[in-house]
């Protein structure tokens, strides 16, 4: 590929100032287009040189261009993969969002450390724009779910390339629990743990509800029925290839006779969902379904009753129950009551709860 003669740095901008020192604003905006063409229309052609040539040449544009042609210079720089640097810096630190906007949102050439600084500082235009970004960090994502509002959030949310972080999905699962919209986004979301889908799923099965009855009233008793199928359909579409393992793990220990409260309680100190789920469920010989329904349940019952029909000591509970807290990232509870309650309960009620929830959702024994 041949490389392109050009003048030097110097005589550019020297012939460059003159003009805009005795030019209109007319032919400033003029100036400005013609750098911009011979940029982009030439830009293979161009060495790291050149590009920092007419680095220095933009930034000596912006400096007295108006905010119309400042924005039509970013937009035709954003797409450019190899844009000079600096000007790109630039054009997205503007506070105006017409001209960050392009940038912020489709510019390569834009550094991770001035994104996070512009979402540190800037409005919710300049964050919206962030948010649409091909690819998103965890850093980047944070500032975006903390500092951001609805519309941002969601988009963020709705964005396949954004990576998130525990954290940030501990935070969106909570909201979700007031914002139906943000808890469809949050539940498309192919990587979503699924200790997060559950926790979702449980909260906002009524939210979903009410809202398709308040659409069509008088189909209230039909899409009750509808939402109740969709929702086990869904939950079974949620099993991923690690939840089968791990549960596969667990039966072929409870199978070879080693597993017990010990190993349980280690699953759980270790933060793993579905071996503490399925190895609880073996234990207390329910189906896995029917103790993964009392795990999520916003309330600590479930768990106790699961454990007292296991036979558990309150350490192990205490371990689950703690689990459970970390990733909800809910309140923590009250663990001397907690201790209390379940030192009280007695093993023949806790049989009878658990009948009663094999009775509600049609779950068979575990064998």
């Amino acid at each position: 590929m041949r490389s392109k003669s050009a003048k030097p740095s110097e005589n550019l901008l020297e012939e460059l100032q003159a003009a805009l020192s005795h030019g209109t604003v007319a032919r400033r905006v003029e100036t400005l287009r013609r750098v911009t063409d011979l940029f982009v229309g030439s830009l293979v052609e161009y060495s790291d040189e050149h590009v920092r040539v007419f680095d220095d040449v933009f930034q000596c544009l912006v400096e007295q261009i108006e905010i119309s042609a400042r924005a039509l210079l970013a937009d035709r720089l954003a797409p450019v993969a190899a844009a000079p640097p600096k000007i790109i810096r630039t054009l997205a630190l503007d506070e105006v969002i017409e001209v960050a906007g392009p940038v912020l949102s489709k510019s390569e050439r834009l550094d991770e450390a001035t994104l996070i600084e512009i979402a540190h500082t800037r409005g919710q235009a300049h964050l919206k724009a962030i948010s649409l970004r091909r690819v998103l960090s965890e850093a980047l994502t944070d500032v975006l779910v903390t500092r951001g509002d609805e519309d941002v959030v969601q988009s963020t949310v709705g964005n396949p390339g954004a990576q998130l972080s525990e954290g940030s999905l501990t935070d969106l699962v909570a909201r979700a629990e007031r914002d139906d919209d943000l808890a469809t986004c949050i539940g498309l979301r192919p990587d979503l743990p699924r200790h997060h889908y559950l926790k979702l799923i449980a909260k906002a099965s009524l939210n979903v509800r009410r809202k398709l009855e308040a659409a069509h009233p008088e189909l209230a008793d039909e899409v009750s029925s509808v939402v109740q199928e969709v929702a086990q359909r869904v939950r079974a579409a949620a099993m991923t290839r690690q939840t089968e393992m791990s549960r596969a793990l667990v039966r072929s220990l409870h199978e070879d006779g080693r597993l017990n409260e010990f190993q349980v309680s280690t699953f759980a100190e270790q933060g793993k969902f579905d071996e503490t789920n399925a190895g609880l469920a073996a234990l207390a010989g329910v189906a896995v379904e029917t103790a993964e329904n009392m795990m999520i349940e916003s309330r600590a019952e479930g768990v106790m009753i699961l454990a007292k029909v296991a036979g558990m000591q309150w350490s192990s509970v205490r371990a689950i129950i703690a689990m459970r807290e970390k990733l909800s990232g809910g309140p923590q509870t009250d663990m001397l009551t907690l201790r209390d309650t379940y030192e009280a309960l007695r093993s023949s009620t806790a049989q009878q709860v658990l009948r009663f929830h094999r009775m509600q959702q049609g779950a068979a024994p575990a064998a």
